[in-house]
């Protein structure tokens, strides 16, 4: 069976009614240079659906799994051990759904579920109120900008020399869709208490990033003072949320708005997606937070039930009364993340944290034993940033062909800087000793 059956008699009748002679017409004002005038250049012809699915699995076996041997990728991405149980749970028919619920009103189980995500998201970054998830951390950290316009009723956002640059790149471009002023600071691997000195009184929030993008852990209580000194907001990023098992979180701080990537809790890395958002904020900021939040209330018969509290999204109210366009949330992911959580608990998110250090602590010791290699981040938690003496990108490549996935070369997140031999690169509960030793001596011969 074709996928599109339509005959040309079909399309005739249809253009008929429309009253259109081709399907030409309907892109009559798409300039012709932009126009495809035939085939697409290097695809090939139609074929059946098993010489396609072979062709796909070859594609697809070229992909080096995180699991296939030493694996130190990190830079808003990380590989965790995520329990059996959380796939089990995710992939009840309650949860797993032809159709996302947007009608949660009535649906309890789902209710109750980002209730208890809220609850762990609020726990977890220390503030007092968190909504039920964002697409991402990225577009969490765009949206925070945005509010803290709104809130201040200023224009001008300062961004963190070492904030992620895609973190960084998604809030410069709604701020510029919505002409504000997004300011970014100079690339730093320590440079977050630059906030403090940058803030001034047109300043609406300061945007910065523990740990950051080289994995540099800061206390930024002093930037926080310095925001509210001149009525501005901070806003507290992470990308690796079991940092926060071990960490100072966003709200001891001073953070007004905490937002971060969800992913390390319950998500696997999936080649880059779906990932999920975390926002939480003061409980005074809570009418200008975007997203939805539910709540917990008693029915006519006095029986425990949740509702949506509030929902600030254009779906629900009015386009000039909506905080976001967001039209909807990370459901699935956000049930994996409160699975994984409930499962760990307190301890074992900090014994998870711990594990992570433990492991960084190793292999920045290894990698600093081996001659030409310099460890570049002051403080770290799980990541960290080194520089050697040849082109980053050439050492990833030598590694990758003895069998070692090296890390992330910081020349491909930050193009324009001085930063051609410098490698960022993590370790997890998931890095073994062998691992690390494999690493250390691989660089070895290489450099």
């Amino acid at each position: 069976m074709r996928y599109l059956p339509l005959t040309d008699d079909d399309r005739k009748a249809m253009l008929d009614v429309i009253g259109a002679k081709s399907v030409d017409e309907f892109y009559a004002d798409v300039p012709e240079s932009a126009r495809l005038g035939g085939k697409v250049a290097g695809l090939p012809d139609h074929q059946g659906e098993l010489a396609v699915e072979r062709h796909l699995s070859k594609l697809a076996a070229k992909n080096r799994s995180a699991s296939s041997g030493p694996f130190f990728v990190g830079c808003g991405a990380y590989k965790h051990h995520i329990p059996a149980s959380v796939d089990m749970v995710i992939q009840r028919s309650e949860f797993l759904t032809t159709y996302t619920p947007y009608q949660p009103e009535i649906a309890q189980g789902t209710l109750q579920t980002l209730f208890e995500f809220q609850t762990q998201v609020a726990a977890l970054t220390a503030m007092d109120v968190a909504n039920a998830s964002m697409y991402d951390g990225s577009t969490a950290c765009a949206e925070a900008a945005v509010m803290a316009c709104r809130v201040t009723r200023r224009k001008k956002v300062i961004l963190s020399g070492g904030l992620h640059p895609h973190y960084a790149a998604a809030t410069k471009l709604l701020c510029e869709a919505q002409g504000l002023e997004a300011v970014h600071l100079p690339v730093a691997v320590d440079g977050e208490m630059a906030l403090a000195d940058a803030v001034d009184d047109e300043t609406a929030c300061v945007i910065g990033q523990s740990p950051n993008v080289f994995g540099t852990v800061t206390d930024m209580s002093g930037v926080a003072d310095a925001a509210h000194a001149k009525k501005a907001l901070f806003v507290s990023v992470f990308t690796e949320a079991v940092s926060l098992g071990l960490v100072t979180p966003p709200g001891e701080m001073g953070a007004d708005i905490a937002v971060g990537e969800g992913q390390s809790i319950g998500v696997p890395l999936g080649f880059g997606g779906p990932y999920v958002g975390l926002f939480a904020c003061t409980e005074k900021l809570v009418r200008q937070m975007p997203g939805r939040l539910c709540g917990e209330t008693v029915d006519a018969d006095g029986k425990r039930g949740f509702v949506l509290t509030l929902s600030t999204r254009e779906q629900h109210i009015r386009r000039d009364k909506a905080t976001s366009n967001i039209c909807t949330n990370s459901g699935l992911c956000a049930l994996a993340f409160t699975a994984h959580m409930t499962l760990l608990g307190d301890k074992g998110l900090r014994d998870l944290a711990l594990l992570n250090h433990e492991a960084a602590c190793d292999l920045a010791d290894a990698l600093e034993a081996v001659p030409g290699v310099e460890i570049l981040t002051p403080r770290f938690f799980n990541e960290f940033a080194f520089r050697t003496r040849m082109n980053a990108e050439a050492v990833l490549a030598m590694l990758d062909e003895a069998g070692v996935v090296g890390g992330v070369r910081a020349s491909r997140l930050f193009p324009s800087e001085h930063m051609g031999d410098v490698i960022i690169c993590a370790a997890t509960e998931c890095t073994t000793p062998e691992d690390i030793a494999a690493y250390a001596a691989a660089l070895k011969e290489i450099v």
